[in-house]
């Protein structure tokens, strides 16, 4: 059976093939003042796009363009002061991550924002959970001061979030903030550049479900706090096996706990 749950499932299932192709992507070389020209302008196009790419992308994820309204490329174009042919590369890049989708009605598809959903949520905590797990495994690798040091620091964030916590401050954007700084830190600490580059690919999508449901789980932050304590413990210890579990098992959790607000609330922008 087709129609758009399976359309945008086989969407997600692109996102990492996408990703992969961004990363992976040559460079041509010029050989001559013509297609150094030519270069050129296909850089400035591409710079352009980019910088669409990362506006758009910002607009969604802060919730300024809402899960579910209609993509307009001339409106888009208008605010961001650009023509349409950046505007249309952008939005290819945004839909080949899972950002905006293909919706279809009566007439014509159209490009609307991606919904949230739970299934979705699931997916994307699955996998930032993966890549984080490899790099926390990484960790039994550091030199004994280095691993001092991380944990010193990871602890730093995790202490905010448990004032957060025990003071019942629902602040969606501390909340997230915190709890991002203390995830990067395992990433930066061991991940190479290409571990690192899908996971900045993916995390801004997790973001759209983090500012807009904190507030709502700010009941459940301490049981996030307790798994963080997990994980340092076992980067302390130089068990990076255990380490790995232990983020994993943060992520799948937070999953969870997401999952239960989602039905509770409604999936926002679903059709």
């Amino acid at each position: 059976m087709g129609g758009p749950a399976a359309h945008h499932r086989a969407e997600r299932r692109n996102r990492v093939l996408g990703i992969l192709t961004t990363l992976t992507a040559g460079v041509t070389m010029p050989t001559s003042a013509t297609s150094q020209a030519k270069s050129s302008a296909r850089g400035e196009q591409g710079n352009s796009v980019r910088m669409a790419f990362r506006r758009i992308r910002d607009l969604i994820v802060r919730g300024h363009l809402a899960p579910g309204s209609r993509i307009v490329e001339a409106d888009l174009a208008q605010a961001l002061g650009v023509s349409r042919t950046p505007i249309r590369g952008a939005l290819h890049m945004l839909q080949r991550d899972g950002y905006i989708v293909a919706v279809s009605n009566d007439s014509k598809p159209r490009l609307a924002v991606a919904p949230l959903t739970k299934d979705d949520a699931r997916e994307l905590y699955q996998m930032v959970g993966a890549l984080e797990g490899l790099a926390a495994r990484r960790t039994d690798v550091l030199a004994k001061g280095a691993r001092v040091q991380l944990t010193e620091k990871l602890e730093r964030w995790n202490n905010q979030l448990r004032r957060l916590a025990e003071a019942h401050e629902a602040d969606p954007n501390l909340i997230f903030d915190y709890d991002t700084q203390f995830h990067r830190l395992i990433v930066e600490a061991t991940a190479g550049a290409r571990l690192k580059g899908m996971h900045e690919a993916i995390k801004p999508q997790i973001e759209r479900y983090g500012r807009l449901y904190a507030t709502v789980i700010i009941d459940h932050l301490g049981e996030s706090v307790r798994e963080h304590e997990a994980i340092i413990a076992a980067i302390a210890k130089g068990q990076g096996e255990a380490a790995e579990q232990a983020v994993r098992l943060n992520w799948q959790h937070g999953a969870e706990r997401l999952a239960k607000v989602i039905v509770m609330f409604g999936e926002r922008g679903r059709w």
